[in-house]
């Protein structure tokens, strides 16, 4: 081989040849998954291995751009890095410089299984010492980052539904390295709780990666989420977002919109219930006067039935029939009919031939008079 035709560098020649080539054959920037490895921060830069298992490259994020970030990775942790080579020529040395740093879906379920365990067996979750929402809240504080469309969300629907309840909007961040943040609001109100007298509290974040939620896994805004001095509820994330802090929250809804549903009744419904309630009350008015009508009707009744002159009017009734029925059975009907009745000397009536004898002297009586007889015979009616 002819020594002239391959081709002659010196150190800083080939370095920067192999940084040319570099720099034509990627993007300007790229994704690359892995395991954090002996993460360290010296001099204010975060320096890494990342590793798949079979091979690694150097990561690095300068300070100036870790400040930005809301996550730093521990060891072990799995991570998407976004980033750019970089190559120092005067070495010969390659890494990644880090753009972005996001926990791997992995990352973010160890850390929330760690943390629920360990709040599961300290009783701080603990479906049984849930509270009870207030039914009619008459002031809720309402913790999200403002502005945004989860806050602008909840402010209608409280608008719409229940316009009464003052609402209380404590803008907090809500995403990242923002735990102590949060932590601090909380203790703030948890002090101010007597002032404030808050029926409810709602901690409310909008839609993203599960990844982005990771704050609300964190142990202390857990355990401030837990001792709260009035019902939390959580809103944090879709319907299949589950976070430790939802957990320890009183009432958990699938998104902010329906945490302020779930707080605040409805107008609407409230106004058909009292309608409800309305009709009702009337129904039992009208059965309770029919039956204190019938009830007067029945004492005046009675009142009437021990008036003297109805006592005096029943009486009279009663006297005309007796009357009436003396008038039929008296003999003296049965004479006006041609009937007659026979006494004896004494008065008394004749009822049988056995009570007289012939020569007695008798009186017959007939309608108009009597008439004076002697017995001549007497004869009986054979059996």
């Amino acid at each position: 081989m002819n020594a002239d035709a391959i081709p002659s560098y010196s150190v800083k020649e080939l370095n920067n040849a192999i940084g040319s080539l570099l720099e034509r054959g990627f993007a300007p920037r790229f994704l690359v998954q892995g395991s954090a490895s002996r993460p360290q921060v010296k001099k204010g830069h975060l320096w890494l291995n990342l590793t798949d298992g079979e091979a690694s490259i150097t990561v690095v994020c300068w300070a100036s751009r870790l400040n930005q970030l809301d996550f730093t990775p521990a060891d072990g942790d799995g991570i998407t890095v976004v980033g750019k080579l970089n190559f120092w020529g005067a070495r010969a040395s390659l890494a990644v410089q880090a753009i972005d740093l996001r926990p791997s879906l992995t990352t973010v379920e160890r850390r929330f299984e760690a943390v629920k365990a360990l709040l599961t067996s300290e009783g701080v979750i603990n479906p049984s010492t849930r509270r009870s929402l207030p039914p009619i809240p008459s002031r809720i504080a309402l913790l999200t980052s403002a502005p945004s469309s989860a806050l602008a969300d909840m402010l209608r629907t409280a608008s719409e539904r229940w316009p009464l309840t003052e609402l209380l909007v404590v803008p907090i961040p809500v995403q990242g390295a923002v735990a102590a943040q949060i932590c601090a609001v909380l203790e703030q109100l948890s002090k101010a709780q007597s002032q404030l007298n808050l029926d409810a509290l709602v901690l409310a974040r909008g839609g993203g990666s599960r990844e982005d939620l990771m704050v609300f896994d964190d142990e202390q805004v857990c355990r401030a989420v837990a001792a709260f001095p009035c019902p939390v509820v959580t809103g944090l994330g879709h319907e299949d977002d589950l976070t430790v802090a939802d957990l320890v929250a009183d009432h958990r809804a699938a998104t902010p919109t329906a945490a302020i549903v779930s707080l605040l009744p409805s107008r609407i419904s409230a106004l058909q219930t009292v309608r409800q309630q309305r009709l009702q009350l009337q129904q039992q008015q009208q059965w309770r006067l029919r039956r204190e009508l019938e009830r007067l009707l029945q004492r005046r009744q009675l009142l009437n039935d021990v008036h003297p002159q109805s006592l005096l009017q029943r009486s009279r009734l009663q006297l005309q029939q007796r009357q009436q029925l003396l008038n039929a059975l008296s003999p003296d009907r049965w004479l006006s009919r041609g009937f007659a009745k026979i006494s004896k000397a004494d008065g008394t009536l004749l009822q049988s031939v056995t009570e007289t004898k012939p020569s007695d002297v008798l009186q017959i009586h007939v309608r108009d008079g009597q008439i004076g007889v002697s017995v001549q015979s007497i004869q009986t009616n054979s059996a």
